[in-house]
């Protein structure tokens, strides 16, 4: 007997049971053929008179608790007639016994790594991949869903590929056991080893849904950059460009991949240097207010308008101002006589308006009275046209002079727009308001000019300690761990014309070291002298300086220490050896930030230091050297 199915929609084999476990009846009869693809397929029950059979693997796998089944279903018994076709099965091989009851799965199509080696019962006999929907035919081998619907495709009849017999679609049905199993296989997660997990392949997916080691897009829009998702919370919040970010000037929420454009040019609170260079940083938004007192914006001068045509940056023009009083008087009263010639010629100019005005008036009211007269004598003399030729003699002569004086009367009004008196009158008040001002002024000025030069002497003392700051860090950036120092000094004739006038009698070089946790020291030297051989010698001293390991050390200090001053040429070293005395509060452990300077007060002659003949200073440049003995010194 082949194909049979049990209960649970699960195919049994093709098994040849005993004749013991069913009763053939003489009247049994052969399944009627059905077509390949039908679209509604029945469930064959057992032949007449043969009792169901129920092997032992084929009644474990029918044991089905009620909790399996679904809701308000039956269990099938082995007389029921064929299943409902599944909906959307595409036409091919007749899915049989497609049970529902599992939901879980896995994507085909994908190298699995399984934890035990895979059986070849677990295998698709075309694709010998791991079974996806296992399906059996009659003989026997088992093919994925897809597989055997790809046969039908491939041949018109299907061939088993594996003993090439005949693939009756009869015979195909679906393997939920083997399914199951498949699903309970256990396998690897793809993301080891970072994830150790093992799942079933069944629940594959939903694992991949949930590892901490699988790449997942990153949730904002704009990035989509692959993470993994356990590093997704970190990426979000600090490595992702397109997270968001509170502005350090404005505090206002910026995505991070636009923070700089918006620093720069859109943040009202960002900090900018000055447009005039003046270096002072000040905030965008006050740019312009700071402009109108920024010291080098270009200004005119504020008698402009009284002929003084400098333009200069405004602490220059305010300098200008003050150094240029006496002139700008001079041009302000220039302005002022202008301005009053101006007052008077206006002043005439009206006076002769106003007589004229004062004539033609006279001329009209002449006139009025004449023409009263004439209607008079019009009304009593009978000669009607010489009366109206001398009516319209004065009609016309009448209306000539009223637009004369209209035409005046316009000149007037216009020459008192043009020549209004007030505004002189306010300027002129302004200007010897300044006046006054500036002649307060003229006695603070010489006060201020005073304080300039205070002010230039303290910038010009400031200058030089920052040059002299400047060279003590150059040389800092060079310190020795070998107890040896070769001591560079530039500017030799200005350093001991400094020293002469008494600004800087000494300078310290670099400090140097026995080692790197060793004894920290320097050297000090006075370029014009000190003690015995002030104005004469240069005096060199050895300086022990507080160190970060002193409480390390041996104390007080011991070593032999040798002073040279070096011979450009090569030729002839000046050098003085001396052993710290040990009792000399110089040699031992600094309480301040160094000792007292100990050495040699008479070190070298100026003149030999500075004989022509001799290489000692070359470009006004000497090299001085200070080694220690690190003899039996012991290293930390």
């Amino acid at each position: 007997m082949t194909g049979l199915v049990d209960t649970n929609g699960s195919e049994t084999g093709r098994l040849s049971f005993p004749t013991s476990w069913m009763t053939v009846s003489a009247s049994a009869r052969p399944l009627p053929a059905r077509p390949l693809f039908p679209c509604a397929r029945p469930r064959p029950g057992p032949a007449p008179g043969l009792a169901p059979a129920s092997p032992p693997a084929a009644a474990a796998r029918s044991s089905r608790s009620p909790a399996d089944r679904p809701r308000g279903a039956r269990a099938p018994s082995p007389t029921m007639a064929y299943s409902e076709e599944h909906k959307g099965m595409p036409c091919g091989f007749i899915r049989q016994n497609s049970g529902n009851s599992i939901s879980l799965d896995f994507e085909p199509n994908i190298e699995y790594q399984f934890v035990e080696r895979l059986e070849e019962r677990y295998k698709c006999a075309f694709c010998h991949s791991v079974l996806h929907n296992p399906h059996q035919t009659g003989c026997g081998h088992r093919f994925c869903q897809h597989c055997i619907l790809s046969l039908r495709e491939l041949n018109t009849v299907p061939i088993c590929p594996v003993d090439k017999e005949v693939i009756n679609s009869q015979e195909v049905f679906k393997d939920n056991c083997c399914k199951r199993e498949v699903l309970n296989l256990y396998v690897y997660c793809s993301n080891a080893p970072g994830c150790n997990a093992k799942v079933i392949l069944g629940r594959y997916q939903d694992h991949l849904q949930q590892c901490l080691f699988q790449a997942v897009q990153c949730s904002n829009e704009k990035c989509r950059e692959p993470v993994l998702r356990k590093d997704l919370k970190e990426h979000l919040s600090a490595y992702c460009q397109f997270r968001e970010e509170k502005c350090l000037y404005c505090k206002k929420d910026v995505v991070v991949i636009n923070l700089q454009n918006h620093e720069e040019n859109l943040c009202p609170e960002y900090p900018v240097f000055c447009p005039n260079n003046c270096a002072k940083i000040i905030l965008k938004t006050e740019v312009d207010e700071h402009l109108a007192v920024c010291p080098e914006a270009e200004q005119d001068c504020p008698f402009k308008h009284y002929g003084c045509a400098v333009t200069d940056k405004r602490r220059n023009v305010q300098e200008h101002e003050h150094s240029a009083l006496r002139e700008h008087m001079r041009l302000v009263l220039e302005k002022n006589v202008q301005l009053e010639e101006q007052i008077s010629d206006l002043h005439k100019s009206l006076e002769q308006k106003e007589s004229k005005i004062q004539q033609l008036a006279e001329t009209i009211k002449k006139l009025e009275k004449e023409f009263k007269q004439f209607a008079q004598l019009f009304g009593k003399n009978g000669s009607f046209l010489p009366n109206i030729q001398v009516f319209a003699s004065h009609i016309d002569k009448s209306a000539w002079l009223e637009a004369q004086v209209h035409q005046l009367l316009q000149m007037v009004n216009q020459q008192q727009n043009k020549f209004d008196l007030r505004p002189l009158m306010e300027a002129v008040d302004t200007v010897k308001q300044k006046i006054t001002l500036l002649e307060n002024n003229d006695q603070r000025l010489a006060v201020l000019e005073e304080e300039t030069n205070k002010h230039d002497t303290h910038i010009n003392i400031h200058k030089a300690q920052l040059s002299k700051n400047e060279e003590r860090f150059k040389l800092l950036e060079g310190t020795c761990y070998n107890g040896k120092l070769i001591w560079k000094v530039t500017d030799y004739k200005m350093k001991k014309r400094e020293a002469v006038d008494g600004h800087t009698v000494s300078i310290f070089s670099q400090s140097f070291y026995t080692s790197h946790c060793g004894y920290r020291l320097c050297a000090r030297a006075y370029l014009n002298g000190d003690g015995s051989g002030k104005g004469t010698h240069l005096s060199l001293y050895f300086v022990v300086m507080r160190g970060e390991f002193d409480s390390l050390l041996q104390w007080p200090f011991r070593q032999r220490v040798t002073l040279m001053l070096l011979d450009q040429s090569g030729k002839k070293n000046i050098m003085e050896t001396f052993k710290p005395d040990p009792n000399s509060s110089s040699f031992k452990r600094p309480d301040g930030e160094m000792n007292i300077a100990s050495g040699c007060p008479r070190f070298v002659a100026h003149s030999v230091l500075e004989n022509a003949k001799n290489a000692y200073i070359k470009d006004d440049t000497l090299f001085l050297k200070v080694a220690v003995d690190l003899t039996d010194l012991e290293d930390l």
